[in-house]
Parts: C-alpha cells; structure tokens; sequence
C-alpha cells in the first residue's frame, strides 16, 4: 500500500456536552476520490474542519504523506497542501477569477522591496491563473469578467481550480454540486474526475448519492459523529449505502 496522501486517527471533538466527533479514522491517496456521507448532524462538516485548521481536535492525530502534523489554523494546512471549499465558496463577487485565486498571497514584487512597497504583479498573476484553467480544461466565456456576474457552476469551478492550483496533497470540497443545475454539475463533476486524474487526493462531501456513485473510489459513512461504515460505491449496494445513513443497520 503506498502511503497516504491524507490520514487521521482517533479523531475526537467535544463542543462542551456535545461529542462531535468520536474516534475517527479516515484515508486518502493520492488519485484517489473519497466521499464522506452522512445526514445531517452526522459530523463530517465538523470532520473536514478540523482537517482544513478551522476547528482544532480535542484528540487524535492527522498526518500528512505519512508525516503526523498540528494543524492549528488554515494557513497550517495550506501550508500542509490541504486546501478546502465550502459550499459558500469564499469568492469575491467584485474581482476576476485571476484576483480570487491569488486573494491572500498576492505575487508582489521586487522581493528586496519591504512589502507595502512592492507593486502587484498582474499580468503573472493573470498568466498563471489561464494556465491552470487550461489544464483543467476549465474554459469561461470571459476570463476577466467579475466573478459575480458568473453562473453558479462557473462560480464552483473557479473555486475549485483556486483550490487545485495551491493544493499538494488534498482537495476538500463541500457539497460541490448543491445548487446546480445538470449542465454545471456534468462541469464541476468533470473537474474533479480531472483532479484525479492527475494525482491529487479529493474528499468530497456529497448528499448527492448518484454523483458519489460516479466519482468515488470509496465511501465512508458517517453517523453521530463516528465511522459507520466503508463501501465502493457501486449501483449494486447503493441501499447498503443508504441504509448506513439512516441507521438501518443498527
């Protein structure tokens, strides 16, 4: 077995009464899809926070390509190449996709200049975003147009080609298809087939039980906070699947 791109153990969150998570373990490699699923409540927006440095484990461990890590903030796991999506995307409706993916880490030059001196580099900027839309294959009908005037699978793929071009290990993407329709979510599902493809470890969360069956490698269901469960998504055990959700296997 090669090492994981991403592993956790024995993760466990408290928010005072509430155990949010108890002892969970989950693994991704590399060119690898998991889907986490769940009902509502079951723990995996708690999961992925606490992966991407939003919330911080109470016990447990993740590590990184085999390396145990302490992940403290979101910058510690975007330094750690873990970079995630919410499902409000954390775009600026205002600016272009070239400005949303480097919003945070601007490239700003000359180096040797203290910072509030140094001017933007656009057109670097501008270049490299076109070229990772490029090889994702991702094509806009207006690549300087502000994002708030996209569509929202336009929207969706613009986040998640933000989240590939910085992430070295995983991609976390929350619910990537919520809200589209068939066109955009054939867009966005394409997308992360094509983040795949080229090694990168995808967790996604999904209620979207059909485009699970398409893209996951694996699926690791999730109730009351703990792992319930771990099956390859196939049409043949689709209500092992569902059943695993609502607790019909209890």
């Amino acid at each position: 077995m090669t090492t994981p791109a991403l592993q956790v153990r024995g993760a466990t969150k408290r928010f005072g009464a509430v155990l949010a998570l108890e002892s969970v373990d989950i693994e991704v490699h590399h060119g690898e899809v998991l889907a986490v699923l769940g009902d509502n409540g079951a723990g995996k927006s708690t999961l992925i926070k606490c992966i991407s440095g939003v919330h911080r484990l109470d016990s447990g461990e993740i590590a990184v390509d085999g390396q145990t890590v302490n992940i403290t903030s979101p910058a510690v796991a975007r330094g750690h190449g873990i970079e995630t999506v919410y499902q409000d995307l954390a775009l600026f409706d205002n600016l272009d996709p070239s400005a949303n993916f480097y919003a945070g880490r601007e490239d700003a030059g000359p180096r040797w200049l203290p910072v509030p001196l140094r001017s933007l580099r656009r057109r670097a900027m501008a270049e490299a975003t076109s070229e990772v839309l490029q090889r994702l294959q991702v094509t806009l009908p207006d690549a300087s147009a502000v994002v708030g005037l996209m569509s929202g699978g336009q929207r969706q793929v613009i986040a998640v080609a933000r989240a590939a071009a910085f992430a070295t290990n995983v991609v976390i993407l929350d619910e990537p298809t919520a809200a589209l329709g068939l066109r955009e979510s054939r867009q966005v599902l394409d997308l992360i087939l094509r983040l795949r493809s080229e090694g990168c470890a995808v967790i996604v969360i999904s209620h979207a039980m059909d485009h699970v069956m398409e893209i996951a490698d694996r699926a690791v269901v999730m109730r009351r906070g703990r792992v319930v469960g771990e099956e390859v998504p196939r049409p043949d055990n689709r209500s092992r699947l569902v059943s695993l959700i609502v607790g019909g296997e209890d």
